[in-house]
This record gives C-alpha cells, sequence and structure tokens, in this order.
C-alpha cells in the first residue's frame, strides 16, 4: 500500500493541475471582448470582430478577411494593451 501511495499522489496532483488549466481558460474566453487579438488552436492569428454564443469573427491579415472559428479553437489572447510598443 505504500508504494502506491506516491502513484496516487502524483495521480491527484495531475487532474487538479488539469482542472485549474481548464478554469483558466474558459476565464479567458469569457473575457473576450471586440478588439482583442487572438491566436486558435490552427495557428491563424487575427482579431475578434464580433462574439457569438459559440463563435469568434476574426479579422486576419493581410488582406483582413473576415473569418469565423468556434470560441473553443482560440488558445491565447494578446490585449491591445499588452502588444509591445514600436521605437
Amino acid at each position: 500500500m505504500v508504494l502506491f501511495l506516491p502513484l496516487l499522489l502524483l495521480i491527484g496532483y495531475m487532474f487538479y493541475s488539469q482542472q485549474r488549466k481548464q478554469k483558466k481558460w474558459q476565464g479567458m474566453l469569457e473575457q473576450l471582448k471586440a478588439g482583442d487579438k487572438v491566436t486558435t488552436s490552427g495557428g491563424l492569428r487575427g482579431t475578434v470582430m464580433s462574439i457569438k454564443e459559440d463563435a469568434v469573427q476574426l479579422r486576419v491579415p493581410p488582406n483582413n478577411v473576415v473569418l469565423e472559428v468556434t470560441k473553443g479553437s482560440v488558445v491565447q489572447v494578446s490585449t491591445t494593451e499588452e502588444e509591445p510598443k514600436a521605437k
């Protein structure tokens, strides 16, 4: 029984870590707003134009094409305040 205790603790920590990451991602999606720059799981980078219940419309450079992707595909958000300023 003592041999299984470290294994059980490791599995418990991994489960807890995954839940924490999931909650953080959900919070990010809830705070998504027009004007945010996002990256999708497919590698598309664009600016949020509008938000629907389960989808997001992105304006993707260089030709400003508007695409609709699912909210679940957004993996990273950077607001305009977080962008580094050019010198």
